[in-house]
């Protein structure tokens, strides 16, 4: 795919999960959902075939997301389970990892959370202080995480711990798979104002004792793995904003079709039509930009995918929370009604906007690697 235009089977995976997103709507069941997804191949549409995914890459799976969001029906944990934990598996896991994660990730049978965020180090992989140290052949871990999505309902958390180099005494990052139940693996629901079908939740790691088979990949290329996994989870975290963006243009266009209040319906008035269309066209440049960044991941680019996807990522957010308050303008009191499902997602729009990395933090990246202008920091 050159990031321009989508062939012919992106275009219709794109029409099968909307139709899938339909059907299941705005006051869907999950689980249901999920488990459905999952036996038609959708989670798992980025993993390798052999373990029985669907052999395609973030483009596909960034479609998914999207479409199921347009329709009312994301399921966050997709930016998670198969974007990052299962990519970073399939990418740089042993024989023995992928074929007791992969094929449970692909059809959503099982699922894994992702814990990088820490209190004091937010997602500053240089400031992660979950610390593992070896003890004989096992390892063990002990540290602390932040706003961990989905724990409750994931079978294992992929943990991005430290452990010390013994050629230079540094600390590297490394990443660690945590079943829910391990001994000293706590987890403590944080209260969100914020109601999601995922929770979010604190870890505490208190001398967590794993088998050596538990370090996912080479212990000496730590960060190149970390990076394999944020990369996707940017460019999910795009679509999951473009998808919430359009559902909610879609339903404004619908209303402003019909509402009337003179003598024509008030989508006819440009004070109505024009920021409708302009939130419209900021969707679509977004998604264009998240296209570029799949499409350079899903080519083994790594470096050019960091980019894109750091700018999808920020120009969906953007024009999310945009179209999102758009949309309830439109809509006048009814926008803050439960009977038109937007006042929600007004503050879950925000969500692209704060995490995985905030703006503030993508504007620094593009400054400084884009732009070349110095560290603040």
């Amino acid at each position: 795919m050159t990031g321009v235009t989508e062939n012919e089977e992106h275009q219709a995976l794109r029409a099968a999960v909307a139709a899938l997103g339909r059907r299941h709507g705005r006051e869907h069941d999950r689980e249901a959902l999920w488990a459905e997804a999952g036996k038609l191949g959708y989670l798992g549409v980025n993993l390798p075939e052999e373990y029985g995914g669907g052999g395609g890459g973030m483009a596909e799976l960034s479609i998914v997301l999207e479409e199921l969001g347009a329709a009312g029906c994301p399921l966050l944990m997709m930016v998670v389970s198969p974007a990052i934990c299962g990519t970073v598996i399939a990418r740089f896991g042993t024989d023995e990892q992928k074929r007791r994660w992969l094929p449970g990730l692909a059809d959503g049978s099982r699922t894994m959370a992702f814990g990088i965020t820490e209190p004091d180090a937010g997602s500053n992989s240089h400031r992660i202080t979950t610390t593992a140290r070896r003890d004989g052949d096992d390892w063990v871990l002990t540290g602390r995480k932040v706003f961990i999505s989905g724990v409750d309902i994931a079978d294992a958390t992929l943990i991005v711990g430290r452990t010390a180099d013994a050629r230079t005494g540094s600390l590297k990052p490394c990443l660690f798979v945590v079943p829910r139940d391990t001994p000293g693996f706590g987890r403590h629901p944080i209260d969100m104002e914020l109601h999601a079908h995922e929770k979010q939740f604190e870890l505490t790691l208190d001398d967590v004792r794993l088998p050596a088979d538990a370090l996912v990949g080479d212990e000496d290329a730590g960060l190149l793995q970390l990076f394999a996994g944020l990369n996707p989870e940017r460019i999910m975290t795009a679509a999951f904003a473009i998808g919430m963006g359009r559902y909610a243009v879609a339903r404004a266009v619908a209303y402003a079709k019909e509402r009337q209040v003179w003598k024509s319906p008030i989508g006819a008035h440009q004070a109505i039509a024009h920021p409708l269309a302009q939130v419209h066209i900021e969707l679509e440049l977004a998604r264009l930009m998240m296209q570029r960044a799949a499409h350079l991941y899903d080519a083994g680019d790594d470096i050019g995918a960091g980019e894109a996807a750091n700018m999808a990522k920020y120009a969906a957010a953007e024009a999310c929370v945009r179209a999102v308050d758009q949309s309830v303008h439109t809509l006048g009191g009814n926008g803050l009604t439960r009977e038109f499902g937007l006042a929600s997602l007004i503050t879950a729009s925000r969500v692209a906007r704060i995490a995985p990395v905030s703006r503030e933090m993508i504007l620094n990246y593009v400054s400084h690697q884009t732009l070349g202008l110095p560290k603040s920091y």
